[in-house]
């Protein structure tokens, strides 16, 4: 779990729950991790005695300071005697990642007190090869590898260093050279190397003493040196107030009136846009997650954009009055888009193609199949439209009109059967199983209707009607097919191991509500009352944490057989969206709020929103932060704000 991340867009630095820094990102959010997931250690040495911050005898609270990307953490030892104040920061506009931090002795006695802060980099995600060393000329200690460069320096000066080995044969870390005290250590080292830095403070009684400390990270010794150069210039205290109040001033830009929401709900919203900026890379790349615990259990991570979490996030972004983000974004989408109109599984921050487990081929039937999850293409187009609807950028969409726009948009219409007029067989959004699935259907209807818009707008009558009947066919399919009169409510897909024989999938899934979100069928259908019903009733968690459950028998960390599943952040915001759409009065919108107030007190104390929680006991489950758990509680708040108002003119 990753408790307090800050970044810029090309630096990332996340905290676990001990404070520790676990995952250092550059030069893109997501890639390249340059500690792999081992922490660097913050230690305190006092009274003959050492304890790391991550021991037991600490007290630690881990938030941000008020509306930034400034960290505002307390730690305290008793049994020492010591208390801990640290801020740490990105730099809004440079890779330099800055911590202020303020030691008190708690006693009433002097007393010689000694900090130590360690560094495990493994550059490039691999430990072999890397140097570090103490360099005269910026009085700074640099690791560095290749074209990868790490600057760690300090005001004032830190008293002591040392360099090592570690993670080799008997040799553990320099964090060992720490435990009595004092560093010992030599001026370089290569191979698998850390070091450490060492703070002396002689405290009298009840004193306190303050020290800064960053880390510049570029691709060249002359680039972290200008920078150490520019941090002297500014001062470390004024870049970090610099960043706070730019924080302050992003997250306030639109000047929202939130009504009658709670302030831990606005807080939520806030702190909710901020985090979800720390998961987007400066190419338009925005990742899933952060979070390189999940390499333990799954032998790869979330640092990926998929294409369908991105849509979901850039469409909360429009709704919160961030364009700029959706549209880098979408000029990504337009870069990576494969020749034949369609987005694989998933794609690293730079633009190349991730790992996948989709195959190409079927070795049982031996043909070729298109590896993809199609939703991920057709909400692509659909926020392309949304986008459009809201900013009327004509110009910007012009430039994306036949490449991505009429590319995707004429995969979607042929990639159909003829029959059923449905989308062949493709993974479903959770990328567990193959089949024809109701929510890919509502999103190629979403995006069909998306790219007739377009085609209108641009005076191709012919082709935007093309692409409507397209739509129509898929609704009238999926009334056949998807709708089942037995059970009274929406199948979840038609489930198919061969692309031939099909079996239809009774399974109650949140993602059911897609049915009415993406334009498929009226909000006040029949055929959405009743599945939005079942999914309530089915999917409900029924302890007293609550929540909605991904689907039925949901087994992916699965916490108890007690109930259906883990209830996740995104599938109750979409009841709650559900409820927002179906409202026709004011009291109607109680149940939405209700929604609203259940996120922002399921949130850890950072205001970070995992995938999960645990049904029985709230804990965080899976990784955190979930940029589309935030990203779906600012769409959330949106919605319920706009139809609010909305509502009260009407009545």
């Amino acid at each position: 779990m990753r408790d307090i991340p800050v970044g810029n867009g090309s630096l990332l630095v996340t905290f676990d729950d001990k404070y520790q820094i676990r995952d250092i990102y550059f030069p893109h959010v997501g890639q390249e991790n340059h500690t792999e997931g081992y922490p660097f250690r913050f230690g305190v040495w006092v009274d003959d005695k050492f304890s790391w911050v991550f021991d037991d005898g600490w007290k630690r609270k881990l938030k941000y300071l008020k509306e930034t990307l400034v960290t505002d953490v307390r730690l305290i030892n008793e049994e020492l005697g010591i208390e801990i104040v640290c801020n740490d920061t990105v730099a809004s506009h440079e890779n330099i990642f800055l911590r202020r931090v303020r030691v008190s002795n708690l006693l009433d006695v002097r007393r010689d007190i000694r900090v130590f802060l360690h560094h495990d980099f493994r550059i490039s995600e691999n430990k072999i090869g890397d140097t570090a060393f103490y360099d005269p000329e910026s009085h700074a200690l640099i690791h560095y590898k290749k074209n990868r460069y790490f600057l760690i320096n300090s005001s004032p000066q830190f008293d002591r260093f040392t360099t090592g080995r570690k993670a080799f044969r008997e040799h553990e870390g320099t964090w060992r050279d720490a435990e009595d005290g004092e560093l010992h250590g030599g001026a370089i080292t290569e191979g698998s190397v850390d070091s450490t830095v060492q703070f002396d403070f002689d405290l009298r009684a009840q004193a306190s003493a303050e020290f800064y400390y960053w880390i510049a990270a570029g691709e060249s010794h002359d680039e972290v040196w200008r920078m150490n150069e520019y941090v002297r210039a500014q001062t470390p205290r004024g870049l970090l107030n610099y960043t706070e109040n730019f924080w302050r001033a992003w997250v306030n830009k639109n000047d929202i009136e939130f009504d009658d929401l709670s302030p831990e709900i606005v807080e939520l919203y806030k702190r909710s846009l901020l985090i979800v900026k720390t998961q987007i890379d400066n190419s338009g790349s925005i990742l899933a997650a952060n979070d390189s615990d999940v390499a333990e259990r799954a032998t790869d991570h979330y640092s990926y954009l998929w294409t369908r979490d991105g849509a979901f996030v850039a469409n909360a972004l429009d709704t919160a009055g961030y364009p700029s983000l959706t549209r880098n974004f979408l000029r990504f989408c337009a870069h990576i888009v494969h020749e034949d109109g369609y987005f694989l599984q998933k794609y690293n921050a730079d633009g190349t193609v991730a790992s996948g487990w989709h195959a190409s081929w079927d070795a049982w039937a031996r043909r070729r199949l298109i590896p993809i999850q199609e939703d991920e293409t057709a909400l692509v187009l659909w926020e392309m439209w949304q986008h459009y609807d809201q900013y009327r950028e004509i110009e910007y969409a012009h430039q994306l009109y036949q490449k991505l726009i009429v590319r995707c948009a004429d995969f979607l219409n042929q990639f159909r059967d003829p029959d059923t007029g449905l989308p062949l067989p493709s993974w479903n959004l959770w990328e567990d199983r193959r089949g024809i699935h109701t929510f890919t259907c509502a999103t190629v209807v979403g995006g069909l209707r998306a790219a007739a818009n377009f085609a209108e707008l641009f005076g191709e009558r012919d082709r935007a009607a093309h692409y409507d009947r397209a739509a129509d066919e898929v609704v009238a399919g999926m009334k056949e097919h998807l709708w089942s009169a037995e059970l009274g409510r929406f199948l979840r897909s038609l489930e198919t191991n061969d692309d031939v024989n099909f079996k239809a999938d009774a399974t109650v899934g949140a993602e059911l509500f897609a049915v009415f979100y993406f334009g498929a069928f009226d909000i006040d259908d029949p055929k959405v009352t009743a599945t939005m019903r079942a999914i309530e009733d089915r999917l409900w968690v029924p302890t007293e944490i609550g929540g909605v459950a991904r689907f039925e028998y949901d087994g992916y960390m699965r916490i108890t057989n007690d109930t259906t599943g883990n209830p996740w952040f995104i599938c109750t915001l979409w009841l709650a969206a559900y409820r927002i759409a179906v409202a026709k009065t004011t009291e109607d919108l109680s149940g939405a709020l209700e929604l609203l107030e259940w996120t922002a007190n399921r949130a850890l104390p950072s205001g970070v929103l995992a995938e999960q929680i645990n049904p029985l006991n709230g804990d965080p489950v899976s990784v955190s932060p979930l940029t589309w758990s935030h990203s779906t509680f600012v769409e959330t708040v949106a919605s319920y704000l706009k139809k609010r108002r909305e509502l009260l003119v009407d009545n």
